[in-house]
């Protein structure tokens, strides 16, 4: 077709209004959607917007509107007006041949290139700490967003800037200089970046200790964490790395080795990776030429300390400091600079930023100034904001006591995917090496669709019990729905390459299994838009759904017609294809058995 069912209503609409009414119908007070499942007929014409041209009442108006359609499209059989919603039935020829045209045989919601480069930046760690349950929300966000994007016809540059320089990474590097004995990854069986993030945490406890032995000889809490000798230490211990001491580099070098050791170990567990890595040691003195220009085009001004400063008040927003008076960068006068490098390398149209919703003003406040300063890549920035993360009181406290560590996290979700199933005994007669790598892609199937099927700026309640349900809204549900499918097409003797023989007359479960699945392409469409994994995993939900349904309503392998099982075998692996496109978007796998 041309052009599709949806694309012609609206036309043949304008079209109807013109004609019976004598009025011009714009095209955004045109909506078309799908029936809702209690009413007949597949798509809907929402009639209120046109009872302004018509005068009559909307069930008049829509018939009016129904009988016009009628005459005009041979894909219509029917229509029924409940009040201003006018339903409309597509024959079953309609459907059949949208599966064999445009769904069997299409790339499945792949797009063509559309020209555009887009840069998606995520994950961002400090290197001082392991991973947590706050960057495996980020990571997924990140990894997937820019999977739909280049499934949408974006090139996508996927881009991770590393905190790796700072007051952070020096207090863990002074805590292995005191109590670390030489200790390494090697000797102490640990991962790197726990072993970084175990003598960060010594280095805080003992932090603690003597404020608070300064504040029982008077001090005052501020004071003593001022004072405190170790983090005056610690502050020494950066000016010395600034100033390219070699002992306190090749320390900084050694350590951070280590963390990114564990990092690259996590990130490959959770399935992400990067197309480009930068470093905030690299780039935190970038940004002051821009302060320059800044102060030439009037956009910053200085203030009696030297300091300088951009006034957003007239943006409803305050005053920025941009540098400090003694020449040294804030994190915005970074993010400048770090901006206007991630374009000079790239040239991309588009540039998202994958950052939880406490950095929100940040990044008003940072995209703002790059529009004042005249930056043309500016208008292209994009903050993809996320929620926090919170788990049920009591689960899975972390090594370190305060946050949950990523690798516990999934190492906890694997044990519960081994448990629950092997309750359900749906693993039973399959060899062990087998069995875990199942248990391993449930676990991370489970937490993966959880945090992506609620959309980004939402704060999720992650259980992660209750995401492990076979028979829930669920990765694992939809996990086990692509393996029965598999199921069938092996005992059907299924290939690709057998004959297809439409149906003339459609069950309501095939039809609406089929109109589902063609749905897939305008689901990604909008995810790409939107920035928001969820479209993907609640459409693969429905089509999960929906499947189950067609295979408890209709006969498969023992249907009595062959051209009638054959077809059912064809919409069979359809469907698990599109399942499989589907959760791949989310970096999700699903098994062929469970």
């Amino acid at each position: 077709m041309a052009s599709t069912i949806q694309q012609q209503l609206t036309y043949h609409t304008k079209q109807a209004v013109k004609e019976i009414y004598g009025a011009d119908l714009p095209d955004n007070q045109i909506t078309i959607q799908e029936t809702r499942k209690e009413f007949d007929g597949q798509l809907t014409v929402v009639v209120f917007p046109i009872t302004r041209f018509s005068r009559k009442s909307p069930e008049a108006t829509g018939n009016d509107i129904g009988a016009y359609l009628l005459r005009q499209l041979p894909e219509l059989t029917a229509f029924n007006t409940i009040k201003g919603f006018l339903n409309l039935s597509l024959s079953d020829a309609y459907w059949t041949s949208l599966f064999t045209t445009a769904v069997m045989h299409e790339k499945f919601g792949r797009f063509p290139a559309n020209g555009h480069k887009l840069m998606v930046e995520y994950s961002s760690p400090n290197t001082n700490k392991p991973l947590h349950l706050g960057h495996i929300r980020n990571n997924l966000l990140g990894y997937s967003v820019a999977s739909i994007l280049a499934a949408y016809g974006y090139e996508v540059i996927k881009a991770n800037l590393v905190n790796d320089r700072g007051i952070h990474i020096c207090k863990s590097m002074l805590a292995w200089q005191r109590w670390g004995n030489g200790e390494t990854p090697g000797t102490s069986g640990m991962k790197g970046d726990h072993l970084v993030g175990k003598y960060y945490v010594l280095f805080d406890k003992e932090y603690k200790k003597e404020i608070d032995e300064l504040r029982a000889h008077g001090h005052t809490e501020d004071d003593a964490k001022k004072q405190a000798p170790i983090i005056r230490e610690a502050q020494q211990m950066l000016q010395r790395w600034e100033a390219g001491d070699e002992e306190v580099i090749a320390l900084w070098k050694t350590m951070n080795g280590w963390v990114y050791d564990g990092f690259a170990q996590t990130y490959g567990r959770l399935g992400v990776d990067f197309d480009k890595y930068y470093y905030e040691s690299d780039t935190y003195l970038l940004g002051k030429d821009i302060i320059q220009e800044g102060l030439e085009k009037g956009v910053f001004f200085r203030k009696p300390d030297n300091s300088v400063w951009i006034d957003l008040t007239a943006d409803g927003l305050d005053e920025k400091l941009v540098l400090r008076g003694d020449g040294t960068s804030v994190y915005i006068t970074q993010d400048m600079g770090t901006a206007q490098l991630k374009y000079d390398d790239f040239g991309m149209d588009e540039s998202i930023y994958v950052v939880g919703n406490e950095q929100d003003y940040h990044f008003k406040v940072l995209f703002l100034i790059l529009e004042k300063l005249g930056k043309p890549w500016a208008k292209g920035l994009f903050h993809l904001s996320y929620g926090m993360v919170d788990l049920p009181s009591g689960k899975m406290k972390s090594r370190e006591g305060t946050v949950v560590d990523a690798d516990d996290l999934m190492d906890e979700m694997v044990t519960t995917a081994r448990k629950r199933t092997e309750e359900l005994g749906k693993t039973e007669g399959l060899p062990e090496p087998e069995k875990a790598a199942l248990y391993d892609i449930i676990g991370m199937g489970a937490l993966k669709y959880f945090l992506l099927k609620v959309e980004p700026k939402k704060r999720l309640l992650f259980d992660p019990n209750e995401s492990i349900d076979f028979q829930g809204h669920t990765g694992p549900f939809i996990q086990y729905t692509h393996a029965r499918i598999q199921s069938v097409l092996t005992k059907g003797g299924y290939t690709q390459q057998q004959a297809i023989v439409v149906p003339e007359v459609l069950t309501e479960s095939e039809r609406d299994l089929i109109q589902l699945l063609s749905n897939y392409p305008a689901t990604v469409e909008a995810a790409a838009k939107e920035f928001s994994p969820a479209y993907v995993a609640n459409y693969g939900y429905e089509v999960a759904k929906q499947y189950n349904k067609f295979y408890h309503e209709e006969t498969i392998l023992k249907a009595s017609d062959e051209a009638v099982r054959n077809f059912r075998l064809h919409l069979s692996a359809t469907t698990a294809r599109i399942i499989a496109s589907a959760m791949a978007l989310l970096g999700i796998a699903v098994p062929d058995r469970m």
